[in-house]
């Protein structure tokens, strides 16, 4: 005998899952899908023809008590696997929060490690672009700031001239730190004497 949800425990679910305003429904459902009443015979068909589909589309909407009712299609590979997935979500043990935990740390060192391969946003122009101020304070201070101003080799003039205007706004920002932070005006930058 095929095991399945009672019929009371299925009318129960989709009779509260149809009040929901945000449920999704697929494209081809969504113009009848606005009647609640629509909605629920929608969700009560999916739920009698393939529980692991709903179980994907809806388990997140589930309270523990209406997932146990699934407990009697166990044996159902797709449906066991939904149902370990939504109660680790709903109530993950500690080893599920400490594996979430260094997964996210990972996920966290690739992408640092893709930034610094990357070599844009680690360059010096970059975090001088960043936190202007920060870079003066530990880097600029200590560089010679003509060598900021004078024409690269094989650069144009207008890239030259370019490249002044945002230094001479980067300056501006740094000032403006050293001002916010009571820096006195004879170390501010810009006003060093060679």
């Amino acid at each position: 005998m095929e095991r399945k949800v009672s019929e009371e425990a299925m009318e129960t679910i989709t009779e509260r899952l149809s009040a929901l305003d945000n449920l999704y429904f697929p494209r081809a459902l969504q113009s009848s899908a606005s009647d609640p009443s629509n909605r629920k015979s929608i969700l009560h068909d999916l739920l009698s023809r393939d529980v692991p589909v709903f179980l994907e589309r809806y388990g997140s909407q589930l309270t523990s008590d209406e997932l146990h009712e699934f407990d009697a299609l166990n044996d159902d590979y797709e449906v066991n696997w939904h149902l370990k997935h939504l109660r680790s979500k709903m109530s993950p043990t500690s080893e599920e929060l400490k594996l979430r935990s260094v997964t996210v740390k990972n996920r966290r060192r690739a992408y640092l490690n893709k930034l610094v391969c990357d070599g844009h946003y680690f360059s010096e122009d970059a975090m001088r672009e960043r936190e202007p101020y920060l870079h003066h304070e530990y880097l600029g201070r200590f560089q010679d700031l003509s060598g900021r101003s004078m024409a690269r080799p094989g650069e144009r003039w207008s890239e030259t001239l370019m490249r002044r205007c945002e230094e001479a706004r980067l300056v501006a920002k740094i000032r403006e730190e050293q001002q916010r932070l009571g820096v006195a005006q004879k170390d501010w930058v810009g006003n060093e004497t060679h």
